[in-house]
């Protein structure tokens, strides 16, 4: 008779990782209030499809006039429960810089279509979706480059390692394993540890995907394009031992910078930041951007 009882055990476990994980990472979405427009910067409202015939909403963003007909192309990312307005202070530089701009928001957040929870693997097929939206607008393919912020920065990490038009990738406080960063946020929301392996192995049943499989630590190696890891020493979300995974896992086109006093949020504001991330994107997707001092 207990054996019997152990399919009903892991029955209710497996409900109860269901009940944990869309309450835990359940993303209310939240439209933008400011466009490029604040900025004094024109774009184009856009709408594009992306995988499980949903629809993302975004902006289109000429480069600056002089370097339009020549400019390279970013697609920004922005992090969890967050929307496209995050990335209007990237925008504001970038755009000047002389880069065309595809900024948009993710499955389940802002103004695009609901996909049951959100996760970085859907984050990353968006990506992909707005590279072939970018080259629908005329991007030049080999001059395509990504910058993702926190799961968008781990997403663009799996998205580069499985684009091969991905030319250049930035990321600012990306994790190296989402199995870390859930077990860590399930014990700080003080479940019992005995429960989390049973809502990681739904998190898998949901994704469609072993976590390990789809960690950034375990995708960057296989990317080819430039890789530059920005992280925070004081990011308290995610911990700077993230990016040294990340660096230490990818090879010698993956370099990491570290901002001392910097957290998850504000690596933008370091002075040593803007002139190290448009000299990477120069170095890797050629002309058409001027270096930031």
């Amino acid at each position: 008779m207990g054996w019997l009882a152990i399919p009903a055990v892991v029955v209710v476990l497996m409900a109860f990782g269901t009940v944990a994980v869309s309450r835990h990472y359940r993303v209310p979405q939240v439209p933008h209030r400011r466009t490029p427009e604040s900025l004094g910067i024109g774009f184009e409202e856009i709408r594009f499809p992306t995988a499980a015939n949903r629809t993302l909403y975004g902006w289109w963003i000429p480069a600056a006039a002089a370097a339009e007909n020549s400019a390279p192309t970013l697609v920004l990312v922005h992090g969890w429960s967050r929307n496209v307005e995050r990335v209007l202070p990237f925008i504001r530089v970038l755009q000047s810089a002389g880069y065309r701009l595809l900024a948009f928001d993710a499955r389940g957040h802002g103004s695009s279509d609901a996909d049951s929870s959100p996760n970085m693997l859907k984050f990353s097929q968006d990506i992909r979706a707005a590279i072939d939206e970018a080259e629908r607008r005329g991007a030049d393919p080999s001059r395509l480059g990504v910058l993702g912020l926190s799961v968008g920065g781990a997403a663009s990490i799996h998205a580069a390692a499985n684009d091969r038009r991905i030319g250049a990738v930035v990321t600012v406080g990306a994790f190296a394993n989402p199995r870390d960063l859930m077990r860590g946020e399930l014990q700080a929301k003080g479940l019992p540890a005995f429960l989390i392996p049973a809502v990681l192995a739904y998190a898998e049943h949901a994704i469609g995907e072993r976590l390990d499989v789809i960690a950034p630590e375990n995708q960057i190696p296989r990317i080819s394009a430039p890789v530059l890891l920005v992280h925070g020493l004081d990011d308290a979300i995610i911990p700077a031992e993230n990016g040294r995974r990340l660096a230490a896992a990818g090879g010698r086109e993956v370099r990491l910078l570290e901002l001392p006093g910097r957290g998850h949020s504000n690596c933008n504001y370091d002075p040593l930041f803007w002139p190290e991330v448009t000299r990477h994107l120069e170095s890797a997707l050629g002309g058409g951007a001027e270096a930031i001092d």
